[in-house]
């Protein structure tokens, strides 16, 4: 019986950090608790529109946003550090500065539209 070749076998396609860092975070946000499991998906999704340039990744196993390798902004659950609400953070990367002094860190309780509206207006200047 003659031999047969064997094919060659494929690697699958290789994903890009920003699909790689993508896949991380939603995961991530789909393993908190329901109230912060919503809230976590609507900053992604308010991240990914008003700063769609910025790769999405893990940092400290927090979602978070970055820009040239470094971390512009990132939020964390309730569960993290047992705390009473949810926090949105930004890193020295962000162009949030204000005068001398301004905050860095938010805590969000609930999101309503109108804190909806103030996150969106955050991340736009932090990558301005």
């Amino acid at each position: 019986m003659p031999a047969t070749k064997k094919q060659p076998t494929r690697k699958p396609a290789r994903r890009s950090k920003k699909e790689d860092g993508e896949k991380a975070v939603v995961e991530k946000i789909a393993s908190w608790a329901p109230k912060d499991r919503a809230t976590g998906k609507r900053l992604h999704a308010i991240v990914r529109d008003k700063a769609p340039d910025l790769t999405p990744r893990l940092w400290y196993g927090m979602p978070a946003y970055s820009k040239d390798g470094r971390v512009v902004l990132f939020f964390r659950d309730r569960a993290k550090f047992k705390e009473r609400y949810m926090t949105l953070g930004f890193n020295d990367a962000a162009n949030i500065d204000d005068g001398v002094v301004w905050p860095i860190v938010f805590a969000i309780a609930e999101l309503d539209d109108k804190g909806e509206a103030k996150i969106a207006r955050l991340v736009k200047k932090a990558v301005s």
